[in-house]
């Protein structure tokens, strides 16, 4: 679990810093300290209540952002308005992050260093861009920068969750209908038989089916679960995980969509750090965070390295082969004007339309998918059961 260390220190020029730093351990604290190049003098572990807190929602920190947005631009102090949301908080995990973090502040620390305090309920964006609004004297266009993305995100989790309602019912409905004609259907025609060698193919092959599935049914649950745990186990491998990431992108029919969504969010997430002030690496580094994709994460390494070298963006982002070309020719366009973070402000409008879109047309091709695999399903019960039912009626005859 993360820690949280309070700490005095000084800067090469020997001015003296004071602040807080999540770490795993004490040893990452000092790494971290010196990364900065800063020298401690004090530090001290601190105590959060926020351990039945393990994360907001992205609709919370839409909510969140947005009501500070609101009550900073209409001229209250920072302190006040982080009063007035903590007692707005419905649940008393988020009332105690919120109310830490208006006690820190209050005594002086910095709104970034005290959401940094609960690094793993606090995305590193918010805190990044947080830090940047702070030290630009732009909180609140901030913050209203921030309520716009988590909306933003918000909406798109929504479209995705709304899309994939009925795939969901159908593939619940074409293993029930599988189970219930298996179990309940097929074993009765059994008994119609004198000789239960008699009957069809394919209704003696559903039939001893059903009766594996009712003899065997824990074997199944427990085969079942084991399959679930190596592929949690195996996604966690990174070389496994690289090479899902990369046939997430590169996959045919589906990958392009994909990509498209990504985009979206990186055009998003990068538009929102940059405008904010924030070095070009820094904000390559958080953008590529937020994709949450191993292999797009490996290459971003190679990007940052060339940036740093004096590479342009675009076309570092270009021999990435990560984006679509018209999506480096826009990142072009917009170093060459000196106007990067408004181009990329309306591409991120344009691909947030096309990912929308994406989400839908993905969601689409799963449904002919599932209607197929039901036809299919529907087809084998129609061919198992109707000779089986006629033989048995001519037996009874």
């Amino acid at each position: 679990m993360p820690m949280s260390f309070a700490y005095t220190a000084k800067d090469a020029a020997g001015n003296i810093r004071k602040g807080v730093m999540t770490a795993e351990d004490e040893q990452e604290f000092l790494a971290k300290i010196r990364e900065k190049g800063m020298y401690v003098t004090d530090y001290k572990e601190r105590q959060t209540n926020t351990k039945t807190l393990k994360r907001f929602r992205t609709k919370d920190l839409a909510f969140c952002t947005r009501q500070m947005a609101a009550m900073l631009t209409s001229g209250l102090t920072l302190v006040k308005a982080l009063d007035i949301l903590c007692k707005e908080q419905e649940s008393e995990a988020a009332r105690n992050v919120w109310r830490d973090v208006y006690e820190n502040v209050q005594k002086g620390e910095s709104f970034s260093d005290a959401l940094e305090v609960h690094g793993s309920v606090f995305p590193t964006l918010m805190t990044s861009m947080v830090g940047a609004g702070e030290a630009s004297g732009q909180l609140d266009v901030i913050m209203q920068r921030l309520s716009d993305y988590y909306a933003n995100q918000n909406k798109i989790s929504n479209t995705i969750k709304s899309a994939m309602v009925y795939p969901i019912i159908l593939a619940v409905l074409t293993i029930a209908v599988v189970i219930g004609v298996f179990v309940f259907i097929m074993p009765a025609f059994e008994q119609l038989y004198e000789d239960p060698t008699q009957m069809p193919a394919l209704s003696r092959a559903m039939m001893n089916i059903g009766k594996f599935l009712v003899n065997h049914w824990l074997i199944m649950i427990l085969a079942t679960a084991a399959i679930i745990f190596v592929i949690v186990y195996a996604m966690k491998l990174p070389d496994v995980r690289m090479k899902w990431d990369r046939f997430l992108i590169k996959g045919p029919a589906f990958g392009k969509l994909v990509v498209k969504i990504y985009t979206a969010r990186f055009a998003q997430t990068m538009a929102s750090l940059y405008s904010s002030g924030l070095p070009m690496v820094e904000c390559l580094k958080r953008s590529a965070d937020t994709l949450n994709n191993t292999y797009i994460s490996m290459k971003f390494r190679d990007i940052i390295d060339e940036v740093k070298s004096g590479e342009t963006l675009s076309s570092s982002v270009q021999r990435a082969d990560i984006f679509d070309s018209m999506f480096c020719s826009i990142i072009f366009v917009g170093e060459e004007a000196g106007a990067l973070d408004e181009i990329l402000q309306k591409t991120a409008e344009f691909y947030d339309e096309e990912a929308d879109s994406a989400v839908k047309r993905l969601c689409a091709m799963l449904e002919p998918a599932m209607l197929i695999v039901m036809g299919i399903v529907i087809g084998l019960v129609a061919g198992a059961f109707f000779p089986a039912l006629y033989d048995s009626i001519g037996h009874i005859g």
